[in-house]
């Protein structure tokens, strides 16, 4: 009698490096959601083991994979493609999570669409005994607007869900752009003619540091080389390398911000132990 294995539908793609206590926020995150039928592929960038994942959450469907040598968070993402066995994508970095009917209802989008991506919180957080708890919480939520996304970039892949086939038509994840992989990837998808959706619901939490923007001029210079690249690549004009938070206060970024429903409710995740 012949057996056929069932695929998971969803690939959850995670690029880490040694960051155990969030990634591990963000498994319990999965293992929380109300739709469970996905797989997790977790690209270890030539960190510490990982393996204790697998060990802490037998329940879930666990791929970890170490590449020989080190491939950077953009490469760690190409790499998490080969190894999906989804028809659909879900992409997280590794120190975000999700709310437990997050996957669920992203999926349900994508009944009438090849793309959906929500809004997020953007959360500063503080570690204590080995959770991480809120210190500040910002909604990020604009209108879905080819003219706004030319000029900032609007959308957080953390949390998205696609058609794995939509990488037949545009390629992977462009490399050479490292900071700006996510807005070039947009904009391909875009510039590509797929179904693209916002749902206007914060319930992916994104991990940010209100200072991140205070750059030293060696990490600004390359920056600015990657964001020129990006420009040039989609016809963007002249990009301001501004801090994050100034650009989001300018007149044209702000009338385009767009209602959202908030649904996190704020608890620090608290994860298995081993």
């Amino acid at each position: 009698m012949e057996i056929t294995i069932k695929e998971p539908l969803v690939s959850v793609i995670i690029p880490t490096f040694n960051r155990k206590g969030p990634l591990c926020e963000l498994v319990e995150s999965l293992s929380r959601q109300t739709f469970q039928d996905f797989e997790v592929i977790i690209v270890n960038d030539q960190g510490e083991s990982v393996d204790y994942v697998t060990e802490l959450y037998p329940e879930l469907k666990i791929n970890i994979t170490t590449p020989h040598q080190k491939l950077h968070h953009v490469g760690c993402r190409n790499e998490g493609l080969t190894h999906a066995n989804g028809e659909l994508i879900m992409l997280c970095d590794d120190d975000d999570f999700i709310v437990p009917d997050h996957l669920e209802n992203m999926v349900k989008e994508l009944a009438d669409t090849d793309f959906v991506f929500t809004d997020v919180e953007m959360v500063e957080f503080k570690e204590k005994n080995n959770l991480r708890y809120a210190t500040s919480r910002t909604l990020f939520s604009y209108e879905f607007d080819e003219e706004l996304i030319r000029k900032f970039n609007t959308y957080v892949s953390s949390g998205s869900v696609y058609k794995k086939l939509i990488h037949e038509l545009i390629g992977n994840f462009d490399e050479k752009l490292h900071n700006y992989w996510d807005w070039d990837f947009i904009l391909r998808v875009m510039e590509s003619g797929v179904k693209v959706k916002k749902r206007p619901v914060a319930s992916a939490i994104y991990a940010f540091t209100s200072d991140s923007g205070q750059l030293s001029s060696q990490l600004n210079e390359r920056r600015g080389s990657y964001l020129q690249k990006l420009s040039e690549k989609h016809q963007l004009g002249v990009l301001p390398q501004e801090n994050f938070w100034t650009m989001m206060e300018s007149p044209f970024v702000k009338r385009k911000r767009s209602e959202s429903q908030v649904v996190w409710d704020g608890l620090p995740v608290k994860y298995r132990e081993t």
